[in-house]
């Protein structure tokens, strides 16, 4: 069976990692626009997402504003707590 590279990026330690981008548009430069990139990347450096940042301000004429990120891995250890009592259920 294969397992596909995101799946192994899980394992590895790599997050669904959302950036809303705010760049300035190049034919109004007094307006901004959104722009929403979404990828799987590794928190706290974000070598993906910096990757992206840096092609962006290398190839496109919109400059960009602000940078927001949001960050969450889907592949998590279990998460085990110990309850006291025993529940009968009929």
């Amino acid at each position: 069976m294969l397992v596909s590279p995101e799946f192994r990026k899980q394992l590895e330690g790599y997050g669904l990692t959302t950036a809303e981008i705010l760049y300035y548009r190049p034919d109004a430069p007094s307006l901004l626009q959104t722009y929403i990139w979404q990828d799987l990347d590794i928190f706290p450096d974000f070598p993906t997402l910096r990757r992206f940042l840096d092609f962006w301000t290398r190839k496109l004429d919109g400059p960009l504003h602000s940078v927001q990120v949001a960050h969450n891995r889907l592949i998590k250890p279990a998460e085990f707590v110990m309850r006291d009592g025993t529940y009968t259920i009929n």
